[in-house]
This record gives structure tokens, C-alpha cells and sequence, in this order.
């Protein structure tokens, strides 16, 4: 099988619907291509799975060897699934982590109360920043300050946000955030 094959895109029907393709080592249906690569550490097979508009693979990782342990087992329809399946669980713990990096929360205890203290990043190309926010007991926000983009978020720095008041925090050797 030609590797110029594997990279012409896949075949549509007159109602503009994607035909699926399925050959030993290519396989593109529902969104996704799965590709028998040639694994560039071993003598051995690699899979890649590539979403539909994506540029790198969501997934790449070792393939079965053929009954001759030479050739790649051929890619079926419950393999194909399965990577599906991996490969879509991959990318969902990629949001995830990228989510839980740009929004943080923790409880804190200050001035004889319980808080909620958030700090959510929004990562705009030319001005980053974050807002550091501060809710009682009921859920309720009390205070809301910008602060950069690094700010230094702990127990120590949303327990003195509180207490002074919510005031601004300070920028202290080049850094605007308390030491934590």
C-alpha cells in the first residue's frame, strides 16, 4: 500500500456525505483517521490517530505485528473503535488539564468566615490577566480584583487578599502577587 494513498482525503457521495475509507492501514470514518505507520524507534508498527481538521495526532502508539512478523495486523472495525474511543479520551483530558490551569478555586478561613476564593486566567494573546474573586459562605461574590496573569495563588495570598479588605494586591519585586 502507496503512503500517497493515505493522504489523499476521503471520497464524498452526490449528497456531499463522507464515504468511509477502510483499507489494512487507513481507516477515516465519523471524524477521525486511524493510520498504520512505520515506527521510527523499533522495527516495529505505530498507530496514529488524527481528529478531522487537526493537524497533529490526539493519539500515537504501538501496532501488532502480522501473522508473518514482518507486515502490520491489518486496522478492523473494533480496533478502530477502541482507538476512537482512547483517542477521544485523550483530548478530553487535555480540555480538562487546560481548564483546571486557567480556573482555580480554594476554601479558605479569614475574619471568622468561610470563603470561596477563585482566580480565573483569560489568556489573550496581547494582555493576559486573571481575576482574583472572593465568595461568602452563600455563594455570593463579595469582592473582584484584576490581577496579572502569574499571580502567586495559595491559601497565604487569598488569606491576605481577605483580610486587608480586598484591596489590590501590591506588586512586589516585579512580581504582582503576595509570596506565598
Amino acid at each position: 500500500m502507496s503512503t500517497e494513498q493515505d493522504t489523499t482525503p476521503a471520497p464524498y457521495e452526490a449528497d456531499n456525505e463522507p464515504v468511509a475509507l477502510r483499507t489494512d492501514r487507513l481507516w477515516q470514518l465519523d471524524g477521525w483517521t486511524a493510520r498504520v505507520i512505520k515506527n521510527e524507534d523499533d522495527d516495529g508498527w505505530a498507530v496514529e490517530m488524527l481528529q478531522d481538521g487537526e493537524s497533529e495526532p490526539a493519539l500515537v502508539g504501538p501496532w501488532t505485528m502480522g501473522r508473518d512478523k514482518k507486515n502490520p495486523k491489518p486496522l478492523d472495525q473494533a480496533a478502530f473503535s477502541t482507538l476512537v474511543k482512547t483517542a477521544s479520551e485523550v483530548l478530553q483530558r487535555h480540555v480538562q488539564q487546560a481548564h483546571a490551569m486557567l480556573h482555580k478555586r480554594l476554601t479558605v478561613f479569614a475574619l471568622d468566615a468561610q470563603w470561596e476564593v477563585r482566580l480565573d486566567i483569560t489568556p489573550d494573546e496581547y494582555e493576559p490577566y486573571a481575576t482574583l474573586s472572593a465568595f461568602d459562605e452563600a455563594g455570593v461574590e463579595i469582592a473582584q480584583v484584576r490581577v496579572p496573569p502569574d499571580f502567586r495563588f495559595g491559601v497565604a495570598s487569598a488569606t491576605a487578599w481577605i483580610t486587608s479588605d480586598f484591596a489590590r494586591p501590591a506588586a512586589a519585586r516585579g512580581s504582582a502577587s503576595w509570596g506565598e
